[in-house]
């Protein structure tokens, strides 16, 4: 099973991005999803999850209102477009696979990450 993420970058304060992650998994279609971040020194936080039929959608307190999270069951890709970016926006961006379910909001229903991929909010 491997997650591969892209999308991230280097974007002034105010800017928008839309992070992707491909998933390898065969059972795509039946697995739930979702973004965590991790930021120097501080330890993964839950940005935003999906249910593997779309029907629920999950986000921390810091993506509500400006991120918004969606998956292409038929690419096995899931995104997270991100608007009004913030400098305490800036980490690392994972997402994860639960393949079987549980409280998305919660790292320890992920069974596979991916490497990650870097979102920069400049001043």
């Amino acid at each position: 099973v491997q997650l591969q993420e892209s999308g991230g970058g280097l974007v002034q304060i105010g800017g928008s991005l839309r992070l992707s992650c491909v998933a390898s998994l065969s059972t795509y279609g039946s697995v739930s999803m979702g973004w965590f971040r991790q930021a120097p020194g501080k330890e993964r936080e839950f940005v935003a999850a999906i249910s593997y039929n779309a029907e629920n959608v999950y986000y921390g307190d810091s993506a509500k209102g400006r991120f918004t999270i969606s998956r292409d069951n038929a690419d096995n890709t899931i995104y997270l477009q991100m608007f009004a970016l913030k400098p305490e926006d800036t980490a690392v961006y994972y997402c994860g696979a639960a393949p079987t379910g549980g409280p998305l909001w919660k790292m320890s229903v992920y069974d596979y990450w991916g490497q990650g991929t870097q979102v920069t909010v400049s001043t």
